[in-house]
């Protein structure tokens, strides 16, 4: 059978790549605006309120990128000369175009975990000395999900374990919460219980959640103070911003349970790949990303070019590794003309090889 998908596009390559739905463009349209410079924007402090409420945080800032309230938590919880652990698969120090050096200027101490997540162990070894020699290590940065990970997450009681380290080595807690509400649903976790651990939270809302554009900084009264000016120098000031806070209302309201139907799909993707005899070491599926390795850096470009002639995109995770992404613009039609397509790639990757 063939889907009536063929003629249209399906992009995998990031949950990023999503447009808003018609009720979330309702919500836009009747949002009402005014000038957040000024703080008077009715819609952003709505947006701020209540995604710090919902963490158990005192307040919010709504800034254009999550890769800005990264680098403005880093920065308020950082001097010059510091240092960040953080797991060398994070995102804030592979994908932020080397924001904590330019920015806060600090050093990082980069730790081997386990896809991206690491224990309270590994924070007590590698706190630096009271040493005039060593960067004073302040921050501690963890990542939920870890999209290098493959979307692997920490419990709130990994989390637990990992901050009660940091406040009795006086280190503040970070987290990129990228994906934070992928991990939300696979847990099951109550989202309030965040707040106690954590100094700041960035919870972006333009991945799985589906908005245009946004992050908001979470954190204490007077922290969020402090973000404003940071935000002001990255040229982060808003005017009308309303009209984005409203989408980032309204995800939150009705976008984060919907969530675990893009884990269902994922899974579906991850059994068909796994029968495919150019897959290898495949990473666990546990939320909405699948990354998998293939034996060569030709194959990885052959599969994906096979793929694209389909009209089905897919993002290239190194010279040997495929990344799919799956988002609320991905339905179970599309799922089944990946189906398809994938069965057939063994066939048109072997004849390429002749």
């Amino acid at each position: 059978m063939i889907s009536h998908t063929k003629d249209i596009l399906i992009d995998l390559r990031s949950d990023t790549v999503t447009r808003p739905t018609p009720a979330m463009l309702q919500a836009m349209l009747h949002a009402k605006v005014g000038d957040d410079v000024y703080e008077e924007d009715p819609s952003v402090n709505e947006l701020q309120e209540k995604a710090a409420r919902m963490f158990g945080m005192e307040a919010g800032l709504f800034c254009p990128s999550g890769t800005m309230t990264n680098q403005i938590a880093i920065k308020l919880l950082t001097v010059p000369g510091d240092e960040v652990i953080c797991d060398r698969l994070a995102h804030i120090y592979n994908y932020e175009g080397g924001g904590i050096a330019v920015n806060s200027l600090a050093s990082v101490r980069l730790l081997e975990g386990d896809r991206g997540r690491f224990t309270p162990e590994d924070v007590l070894e590698n706190i630096n000395a009271d040493n005039l020699h060593y960067p004073r290590t302040s921050l501690v940065a963890l990542e939920n999900t870890v999209n290098k990970g493959g979307g692997c997450y920490y419990t709130l009681d990994q989390i637990a374990a990992i901050s009660e380290v940091c406040k009795t080595n006086n280190l503040s807690l970070h987290l990129d919460g990228a994906r934070i509400c992928n991990a939300l649903v696979a847990t099951g976790e109550n989202p309030a219980d965040y707040g106690q651990y954590f100094d700041t939270i960035s919870l972006c809302l333009s991945k799985g959640l589906g908005t245009p554009v946004g992050s908001v900084l979470l954190a204490s009264k007077p922290l969020i103070e402090k973000a404003k000016r940071i935000r002001k120098v990255m040229g982060g000031g808003w005017r009308q911003a309303g009209f984005l806070a409203a989408a980032g209302i309204y995800a939150l309201d009705h976008h984060i349970q919907r969530l675990a139907e893009d884990h269902q799909r994922v899974k579906v993707i991850a059994r068909h790949l796994d029968q495919l005899p150019f897959v290898q070491d495949m990473l666990p599926v546990e939320t909405n990303i699948v990354i998998f390795k293939t034996p060569s850096e030709r194959i990885n470009n052959e599969l994906l070019a096979y793929l694209k002639e389909h009209d089905i995109l897919a993002s290239s995770f190194g010279k040997d590794r495929i990344r799919f992404v799956t988002h609320l613009d991905f339905t179970d039609a599309m799922l089944e003309r990946l189906e398809e397509v994938l069965a057939k790639a063994p066939v048109v990757l072997d004849r390429k090889a002749l």
